[in-house]
């Protein structure tokens, strides 16, 4: 007991005095998950929560331009530009303005696509009424061009960017004709139907609509989306907290070094409970931590126009897993102080090792968006463990059951690197 004793206290000694350590231990975590948030608000919105601007250039003047920069306007997700300095864009001056990087996308309308349009829907309908036993004299071009409507994208423009807005342009491309081809059916079937009235019901073609739902029952659903902050608010805390390692490994060196760690195994007892006091109080720390970083991502982020970070109902489960982690972070901070014989080589080790960990466990991107390979070591990362069962608990309403997997393979961890700890200090007295 006394041993645990005197390790607490002369670790808070320690703590209190460095005052740039401790600076570093709480201020710059805010700031790494302020700047984090801030930089990857984009990149995790839906490209539907995104408007852009898009050059439009109508070299058609018919029904296809007008319904499609109706309908472009309408979706919310793009600003029709179809004049630049009050004059009418071009298909030269579009082209230099993307190709400058000056806009994101510019779309050109072919001469005659209208044309095209209605000659193939009247083709169609010419066919189907005459399949019915039915005369038909819609007019029909005897030879038709191949148009596209051209797209342009800026050249650094990334892949994924271009098959979002290139799949969204084209459905919305497909649903414009086949309007327009049910309007050119309905014409037809009103004009061959003499008791039609000007009421005559339109022809609608989406008979079943796709609605999200739920993935549970429970009335305490939680309604929230994978962000910007849900993402880097708990990942950057872990990584924080792993951080830890730093101060643990060079006070454990120093102790070493001034003779500090001989004096406290000169107090009765077992070496266990020095261990015991690093943990409790380190871990006490890093719990500290995860929670000052939730309050950030509560009420500093939206502030700065950013999403408000959104708990799960299980505040237990959340509590575990904060003391599951820091418990796994002091270990490894312990067991690297252990094993190497100067600061530097702890220092250097410990970071760059918490930094690979990191990256490779979900950390800096999604675990799920990463290479099938990396994904197989990123899933050994108590990292990644510790973000899995955070995700459990604020993204999918998880309980304390639900991540209890995850908390054992973080508390077998952690076991295992103190003994190992353990294990060498014994034998380096020896």
């Amino acid at each position: 007991m006394l041993r645990l004793l005197a390790t607490l206290r002369k670790e808070w000694f320690l703590l209190t005095r460095d005052k740039a350590g401790l600076a570093l231990l709480f201020i710059m975590p805010v700031v790494l998950i302020t700047v984090m948030a801030v930089i990857q608000d984009a990149p995790f919105k839906d490209y539907q929560e995104v408007k852009f601007d898009i050059l439009t250039v109508d070299n058609d003047q018919g029904r296809l331009a007008k319904h499609i920069k109706e309908g472009l306007s309408a979706s919310g997700q793009f600003n029709i530009i179809d004049t630049l300095n009050g004059e009418v864009l071009t298909q030269a001056v579009a082209l230099k303005k993307v190709n400058d990087g000056d806009y994101k996308i510019a779309i050109v309308i072919p001469k005659g696509a209208t044309a095209n349009i209605v000659s193939n829907a009247n083709s169609i309908v010419n066919n189907l009424v005459q399949r019915m036993g039915m005369s038909s004299q819609l007019p029909v071009k005897e030879k038709q061009d191949s148009l596209n409507v051209w797209i342009y994208f800026d050249p650094a423009a990334k892949k994924t960017f271009k098959s979002a807005i290139h799949q969204s342009l084209d459905n919305f491309l497909t649903q414009v004709e086949t309007n327009m081809l049910l309007e050119r059916i309905q014409m037809q079937l009103k004009s061959k139907d003499s008791t039609a009235q000007d009421s005559f019901p339109a022809i609608q073609l989406k008979a079943v609509g796709l609605k999200e739902v739920a993935t549970t029952t429970d009335h305490k659903q939680i309604d929230v989306v994978s962000n910007s902050v849900q993402h880097n608010v708990p990942a950057w805390s872990i990584f924080a907290m792993f951080f830890i390692v730093i101060p643990i490994a060079g006070n454990m060196i120093r102790e070493r070094e001034d003779g500090s760690l001989l004096r406290m195994k000169l107090i009765p007892g077992s070496y266990l409970a020095i261990l015991a006091g690093k943990m409790l109080f380190f871990v006490g720390i890093c719990v500290v931590q995860f929670y000052l970083m939730i309050l950030v991502g509560i009420y500093l982020l939206p502030l700065m126009g950013l999403p408000k970070l959104v708990l799960g109902h299980d505040h237990i489960a959340s509590f575990a897993t904060a003391v599951s982690i820091g418990f796994a972070a002091t270990a490894y901070g312990i067991l690297v102080g252990t094993l190497f014989k100067t600061p530097n080589q702890a220092l250097n080790f410990g970071a760059i090792s918490i930094v690979i960990l990191s990256a490779i466990g979900g950390i800096w991107i999604p675990l799920e968006i990463m290479p099938e390979h990396i994904q197989m070591f990123g899933r050994m990362s108590p990292l990644s463990w510790g973000l899995d069962a955070i995700n459990d608990i604020y993204l999918r309403g998880g309980n304390l059951w639900k991540i209890l997997p995850d908390i054992g393979r973080l508390i077998g961890l952690s076991l295992a690197m103190l003994g190992i700890a353990a294990w060498v200090e014994k034998r380096r007295i020896a």
